[in-house]
């Protein structure tokens, strides 16, 4: 996590953007989010290669940005919704030449270490792509994978470890088939996991359901790695690990609701929810009732 924060540092400062949010306290593998505040006047950026690769999604205002890489220059207008990408290793520059307007971009920081442990697990020889850079482009699905993140930073991590890791996988899997050089789809390997380790990993989930558990958690007691794991267990079950976690804290709140006397407070946390809200939130979504209905 230390490069992550490096990196952050240094587009904070500088860009002279303060931070309004950060996960850089949450401990985020192998991601870093926040939110700076763009300052309402000109400025001008060479910024050296980051080691991390680097997306920006446009928040607030538009703005007008001029942006180089190597010998291309580029000017446009960003609005809403639009995305920059830069891989790691490669230089940019940046002028907003116009002052008065001011805006809130979303910076995230992803390791390189992360994209290739998903290529590989993808069944992709990591050697064979590079990811080009962009100057700026509507992206629907980015967005919304940005703005989940986005909703968990703000909610101070209430879904849990699983479900941010779970949503970096897509979002390395996006990137990997809409920002690269990759000519083929992703496709993963036509495999499952055997009976025993299926219920390995089942058995430690119902086990330890009141943690806060993450894919390398589960991943490491059948020994694979975390991205061919979540690959794998949702081929095998039909749901994402964070889901099937979200359903069996759901069922275990319910059984103690209708057979004990225990504060709906105290069974949130002892079933892995981080609050009331956050079961009363998940409970409703599962069961169409709400914890108070069911007692």
């Amino acid at each position: 996590m230390a490069s992550n924060q490096l990196n952050s540092l240094k587009l904070s400062q500088r860009f002279n953007k303060p931070w309004m949010l950060s996960s850089r306290q949450m401990n985020w593998n192998g991601i870093l989010v926040e939110q700076c505040q763009s300052p309402a006047s000109t400025y001008e950026v060479e910024l050296p290669a980051l080691s991390d690769h680097w997306l920006s999604l446009h928040l607030g205002n538009s703005t007008p940005l001029i942006q180089k890489r190597g010998d291309r220059r580029h000017e446009s207008i960003l609005h809403e919704g639009d995305n920059l990408f830069i891989p790691a290793g490669q230089p940019s520059y940046w002028c907003q030449d116009k002052s008065g307007i001011s805006c809130s971009p979303l910076f995230i920081c992803l390791k390189p270490e992360l994209i290739q442990q998903v290529a590989e697990a993808s069944d992709m020889d990591s050697n064979r792509f590079e990811f080009m850079h962009c100057f700026g482009q509507q992206d629907s699905q980015l967005h919304q994978i940005g703005m989940l993140l986005f909703a968990e930073l703000r909610s101070g991590g209430m879904m849990g470890q699983l479900y941010v890791e779970s949503l970096t996988q897509v979002l390395a899997i996006h990137l990997l088939r809409n920002f690269s050089t990759l000519i083929k789809p992703i496709a993963l390997p036509d495999s499952r996991f055997t009976r025993n380790q299926l219920q390995q990993a089942i058995d430690y989930i119902h086990t330890y359901l009141n943690r806060d558990l993450s894919l390398a958690e589960l991943a490491s007691v059948v020994n694979i790695s975390p991205t061919y794991f979540a690959s794998l267990f949702k081929q095998t079950m039909g749901i994402s690990p964070h889901q099937y976690v979200i359903q069996q804290r759901v069922e275990r709140a319910k059984v103690m609701l209708m057979k004990t006397d225990l504060a709906i407070a105290d069974i949130a946390l002892q079933v892995g929810f981080s609050s009331q809200s956050h079961l009363t939130q998940q409970f409703k979504r599962v069961t169409g009732l709400t914890p108070k209905q069911i007692r």
